[in-house]
């Protein structure tokens, strides 16, 4: 059988990117994914390689992955090979391609590096950092408390409207990836910190909106979410990110005991593999603290 007459990289990017958006993929999915195949048509125009998709082989997708691996985090080239990984096999699966090059390719290893994960008196000193009675302070605490008490991504906590959050019942909705909704529980201080939060809102410019985290120009995004904890952070000689609150929450919930299968849950994992990840980095540690509380020598 013959391979296909084989159309441009770019060309057909743009029908990878609509169909990406069409299965419900996150924005945040369509951008990597076609990310990298736009970075591997540049690689290949640089090197005066032709750009169609039938004319892109193994060695050309290893060499490209090289060079993302000699200039980029391992992180970085390993999502690039995934992107690429599902491009082709879209391809395949439209008729653009026979075969994938990528058939028999195994992705760049990442070494394993523990999740940065902050100590109780780092985030006092976080929360110490919000103090105050203005609407910022009130703002900022309750959204850092809440990334704190359930360990959303950033992204969910951007897209939280009020219909999403039940007081009472102490529980948020939040819209993972892949569309799928969850319910996600937090504690007693947060809830205390979202009343307070609610309450300076009700006297705001925006307080019309639906979205239940408003600013100066109005309804926050992401990067508004991940610029508080940022700045809070640095205000007290803190670098970090909200993704480390995240892992923060979920070490926690394990070393107190949680069970794996509730973390998924309530983290929105679908796959074991960032559950893994996560659980292996700190085990040790973990089970260092469970030693010194219970080992047998010390209590007899």
């Amino acid at each position: 059988m013959s391979q296909p007459s084989g159309a441009d990289l770019v060309a057909l990017n743009a029908s990878f990117r609509r169909i990406l958006r069409a299965e419900n993929k996150s924005e945040r999915t369509v951008t990597a994914y076609t990310d990298a195949v736009r970075l591997l048509a540049g690689f290949l125009a640089q090197r005066g390689d032709p750009l169609t998709v039938t004319a892109v082989t193994r060695d050309h997708i290893a060499a490209f992955i090289a060079d993302q691996l000699d200039r980029l985090k391992p992180a970085t080239a390993h999502n690039r090979y995934r992107g690429l990984r599902a491009f082709f096999k879209w391809a395949v699966n439209e008729g653009e391609l026979r075969v994938s090059p990528m058939v028999g390719m195994n992705p760049p290893q990442i070494p394993e590096e523990p999740p940065p994960v902050l100590g109780d008196d780092q985030l006092r000193r976080l929360l110490k950092a919000c103090e105050g009675r203005d609407f910022p302070a009130r703002r900022d605490t309750a959204i850092i408390r809440l990334l704190m008490d359930t360990g959303i991504r950033v992204s969910e906590c951007a897209g939280i409207v009020f219909d999403d959050l039940d007081l009472d019942d102490q529980v948020v909705r939040v819209l993972g990836k892949g569309r799928r909704e969850r319910a996600v529980p937090f504690g007693r201080k947060t809830t205390l910190a979202l009343d307070r939060y609610l309450r300076a809102r009700a006297g705001q410019p925006h307080a019309h909106l639906p979205n239940l985290w408003i600013g100066r120009a109005g309804a926050m995004t992401p990067s508004g979410v991940y610029q508080v904890v940022a700045d809070r952070g640095a205000s007290v000689g803190l670098r970090l990110h909200p993704h480390q609150l995240r892992h923060t929450f979920a070490d926690s919930w394990l070393g107190a005991g949680g069970t794996e299968g509730d973390l998924m849950r309530l983290a929105g994992w679908k796959s074991r593999a960032m559950l893994d990840r996560y659980a292996k980095a700190t085990a040790e540690r973990r089970a260092r603290e469970a030693y010194r509380r219970m080992t047998l020598g010390d209590r007899i």
